[in-house]
C-alpha cells in the first residue's frame, strides 16, 4: 500500500472489525491513471457474516434504543465527517477523480447534513391512536424493517451512502453496505467514524468487492429485509427480480437522462449557466445531470454560440487543484463509454459545437481518464447519445417550436429522474412543471438538493424516494395494535 490509502484501513467491515481477505482489488488514481492501493475483495462467505452481525447487533441493545438516543448518534457522525472533511475530501478526490473545489461543499457537506437532518427525524417516528367504532384502543407504532442492504455506485460515494444509512439508522435498523468495487474508499473509512460516534459493532457493516459476487449474494439473502440501492437501470431491474424472489422490501433511484427547456423568454446568461453546469458537474456523473438541452427556436443559435464561447473556458484538469471544476471521469472503462456515444453521434452527423474528444493535458495527468466538456448540436431524438444514459460530459442541443413539443420532447424517453426549465413566466413555469413526467423538477436553475427535499425516480428511473421524511418512512414498518374495551 502506498501512503495515499493509509494502510490496514483496506479490510472490510464486520462486526466493528477489520477483515482482511488474500484476493484484493486495486484502488486507480482516476486522474493519473496509477493503482494507488488496494483495498479487501469480500465474497458470499463475507456477505453471510455481516448480515449476521446486523441481524445479532438489531436484536441487542440496538434494536431498543429510543429516537432520541439514535439521534444523538446521527449527530455526532455530522459532527465526525466535519471534523474529518480534509481526509473524506482527499479520499474522494483519489477514488473518483473529484475535484477538491466542489468536494468539500459538495459531497463532504451534503453526507454531514443527512446525518444531521436525519438526527432531528429520528425524534419523530410516533404513531398514531386511529378511532374505531367498537370498543377498542386502537393504535399504530412504527417499526425497522430489520437489516438493509445498502448498494451505492462509482459516482456519489459518500453523499448516496449517507442517503441510505443516514435514515436506516435512524429508523433504528442495521446495515451491510456495498459500495461500487472501484470506489470504496471512504464507506470503509466511513466504518470507523461509526463506531467512534458510538454506533455499536455490527449496526453498520461494509462488505467491498464485485456486484456479481457480494452484490448478488445481499440480493439473494433471505436475512435481508430491505434493499436500497442505486444504479444503473439495467442493474436496477434485475437487482429488483432476485430481492422480489424473497419477496425483500426494495427502493431504487436508478438511470436519469433529464431534459432541460430553454423558453425564448428566459434569462439567457442564467439559462445558459445552469445548461452548464447541469452538465458539468460531477464531471456529468450524475444520474440527476442533464445532458440535454431543449432550447425554444428563436433561442436556438444563439444558445449555442454562448456555449460555444463558455464551455472551452471550463477549467478542466487535476482534481485536486481547488480551481479545476470538471477532473477525470471515474475509470478507463466509462471513458471508452463516453467516448462510444460521441464518436457515433459525430458519425451520424451531429455538429460538435466544442470538445469531441480528450483534452490535450500534460506530466501525470497525460495518463488519466479525462474527456472534455462537449456539446453536440444537430442531433435526433432517437439518436442513441440523445435517447440514452451517457454519463459523462457531453451535452445534446436540440430546438423547439412550442410548449407542448417541448413537454413531448422532455418526456420522450423512458427515464423519469429529474427535468429543469428555465423561464419568467411564473405561470408557465408551475404549468410544464406538472406535466414533466420526473420525480425532480428544478426552475431557473440546476441540480438544487437538500435533504429535507426528496428526489427519485420514475420509470426507468426507478421508485422510492430518498431524503425527506418520505424516505425515512421507507425505513419502517406500520405496527398496528388493537386493545379490546369490552
Amino acid at each position: 500500500m502506498t501512503e495515499a490509502w493509509p494502510a490496514g484501513l483496506g479490510g472490510l467491515f464486520i462486526d466493528g472489525r477489520r477483515v482482511q481477505t488474500p484476493e484484493r482489488l486495486d484502488v486507480v488514481d482516476p486522474a493519473t491513471g496509477r493503482v494507488v492501493g488496494d483495498v479487501s475483495r469480500g465474497g458470499a462467505e463475507h456477505v453471510e457474516a455481516a448480515v449476521a452481525a446486523a441481524r445479532a447487533a438489531g436484536e441487542g441493545p440496538w434494536g431498543r434504543t429510543t429516537g432520541r438516543d439514535r439521534s444523538k448518534v446521527l449527530l455526532r457522525i455530522a459532527e465526525l465527517i466535519r471534523e474529518n472533511a480534509d481526509e473524506l475530501v482527499r479520499l474522494e478526490s483519489l477514488d473518483v477523480g473529484k475535484p477538491v473545489g466542489l468536494c468539500r461543499p459538495v459531497d463532504v457537506e451534503t453526507a454531514a447534513e443527512q446525518y444531521a437532518y436525519c438526527a432531528a427525524l429520528a425524534q419523530t417516528l410516533d404513531g398514531s391512536v386511529r378511532s374505531t367504532p367498537f370498543p377498542a384502543h386502537a393504535y399504530t407504532v412504527r417499526e425497522p424493517v430489520g437489516v438493509v442492504a445498502a448498494i451505492t455506485p462509482f459516482n456519489f460515494p459518500l453523499v448516496l451512502s449517507s442517503t441510505k444509512i443516514a435514515p436506516a439508522l435512524a429508523a433504528g435498523n442495521t446495515v451491510v453496505h456495498k459500495p461500487a468495487a472501484d470506489t470504496s474508499l471512504s464507506a470503509l473509512f466511513m466504518a470507523q467514524l461509526f463506531l467512534d460516534a458510538g454506533v455499536p459493532a455490527g449496526v453498520v457493516n461494509v462488505v467491498t468487492g464485485s456486484g456479481g459476487e457480494v452484490g448478488e449474494a445481499l440480493l439473494q439473502h433471505p436475512g435481508v429485509d430491505k434493499v436500497a440501492f442505486t444504479g444503473s437501470t439495467e442493474v436496477g431491474r434485475h437487482a429488483a427480480a432476485v430481492s422480489g424472489q424473497n419477496l425483500t422490501q426494495v427502493t431504487m433511484e436508478l438511470g436519469g437522462n433529464a431534459a432541460n427547456i430553454v423558453f425564448a423568454d428566459a434569462d439567457v446568461e442564467s439559462a445558459v449557466g445552469a445548461a452548464v453546469k447541469a452538465f458539468v458537474f460531477n464531471t456529468g456523473q450524475f444520474c440527476m445531470g442533464g445532458p440535454r438541452l431543449l432550447v425554444e427556436r428563436p433561442l436556438y443559435e444563439t444558445v449555442l454560440g454562448i456555449l460555444a464561447q463558455a464551455v472551452p473556458g471550463v477549467p478542466v484538469g487535476d482534481p485536486r487543484d481547488p480551481g479545476t471544476v470538471v477532473g477525470p471521469l471515474a475509470s478507463a472503462r466509462q471513458r471508452e463509454v463516453v467516448e462510444g456515444f460521441v464518436e457515433r453521434a459525430k458519425a451520424s452527423g451531429a455538429r460538435v459545437v466544442c470538445g469531441g474528444g480528450r483534452p490535450e493535458l500534460l506530466g501525470d495527468l497525460a495518463e488519466g481518464f479525462f474527456y472534455s466538456p462537449t456539446v453536440l448540436a444537430d442531433v435526433g431524438s432517437t439518436d442513441p447519445v440523445v435517447a440514452e444514459e451517457v454519463f459523462g460530459p457531453v451535452l445534446t442541443v436540440q430546438p423547439f417550436d412550442s410548449e407542448d413539443e417541448a413537454v413531448e420532447m422532455a418526456n420522450g424517453t423512458p427515464y423519469g429522474l429529474a427535468a429543469g426549465l428555465q423561464t419568467r413566466d411564473v405561470a408557465r413555469a408551475h404549468r410544464v412543471a406538472s406535466r414533466l413526467r420526473a420525480g425532480i423538477v428544478w426552475v431557473n436553475d440546476w441540480a438544487l438538493l437538500d435533504p429535507a427535499v426528496p428526489f427519485g425516480g420514475v420509470g426507468a428511473s426507478g421508485f422510492g424516494r430518498e431524503y425527506g421524511p418520505e424516505a425515512l418512512a421507507s425505513y419502517t414498518r406500520t405496527k398496528s395494535v388493537v386493545v379490546s374495551l369490552a
